[in-house]
């Protein structure tokens, strides 16, 4: 089970970063965007570090305060989790 929350983090991640770059690529050609909802709810199910490195290696979202403090906010609690979850044994 430990094995497939790993697998899973790992492909969530990578799509939260190439959305949030996606996204980027979009604002800049003045395209249809990703909405911020998706964006938020995508770092909630687990593509929050993806999400924050996005944000920085991209300059993306990075003046929104739902981005700047949400996202870290919410990496912090999963990291919690993730720690509980990991290391504890039942």
């Amino acid at each position: 089970m430990r094995r497939l929350l790993m697998i899973y983090l790992v492909m969530i991640n990578v799509l939260s970063f190439f959305i949030m770059g996606l996204d980027k690529v979009k604002a800049k050609k003045q395209r249809y965007r990703i909405s911020e909802n998706t964006l938020l709810f995508i770092a909630l199910i687990g593509g929050s570090l993806g999400s924050y490195l996005a944000m920085y290696c991209f300059h993306h979202k990075t003046k929104h305060i739902k981005f700047y403090m949400g996202i870290p906010l919410i990496l912090f609690i999963q990291i919690l989790i993730y720690c509980f979850y990991f290391y504890t044994k039942f």
